[in-house]
């Protein structure tokens, strides 16, 4: 089918639609392509994002079309390019509030990591001098457990390994004894 582009083939696309014209469609689809992504491409969206609000929209132009509700006043691009403007907007909108969701959550989860940190640093401060230094340079300073020993001048690697674990055992239980695990999920 080939459709002429004088003004009045306006009329006859809308028509064609109105009655379920699936070619018409695709028609339009093609010829206003480029228009419609513009609009979400250059208003911060993709190529992807784009076509599917471009599909979107022509879904809802044909349904409203194809209920024999619609009046159309303007031109078949202007009311698809609004439709798109609506839809792209409330994506927009969408977006933002996830994003406002991500930053609520990460507050959240770094006032529990805070809360974490302070519980954990009050017990190993209550902790021998040897054990507070063994899990500070090993896992606050990253240190090797050859630096350790060598540091705190233990014989060698192995009893650098064996006191960090006695030590981490103490702080555990530490916590255990001081804090419930409601104290770590509040």
């Amino acid at each position: 089918m080939v459709f002429r582009t004088s003004v009045s083939s306006e009329k006859e696309i809308f028509e064609r639609i109105c009655k379920g014209d699936e070619k018409a469609l695709e028609y339009l689809y093609k010829k206003y392509y480029r228009m419609m992504t513009k609009m979400v491409i250059t208003n911060s969206g993709t190529e992807e994002e784009a076509r599917d609000i471009y599909q979107d929209a022509l879904i809802v132009f044909w349904q409203k079309a194809t209920s024999g509700n619609l009046v159309l006043t303007s031109k078949i691009s202007t009311y698809i390019y609004s439709i798109c403007q609506n839809l792209w907007r409330k994506e927009l909108d969408r977006k933002k509030r996830l994003s406002n969701e991500e930053k609520d959550i990460s507050v959240i989860e770094d006032k529990e990591s805070e809360e974490r940190n302070r519980i954990i640093n009050e017990c190993i401060n209550k902790l021998d001098e040897t054990c507070r230094q063994v899990l500070m340079f090993y896992y606050f300073e990253e240190l090797s457990m050859q630096d350790i020993a060598d540091k705190l001048g233990f014989a060698n690697t192995d009893t650098a390994k064996t006191k960090k674990y006695k030590c981490k055992r103490k702080l555990d239980e530490l916590i255990k004894t001081l804090y419930s695990e409601r104290d770590f999920l509040d």
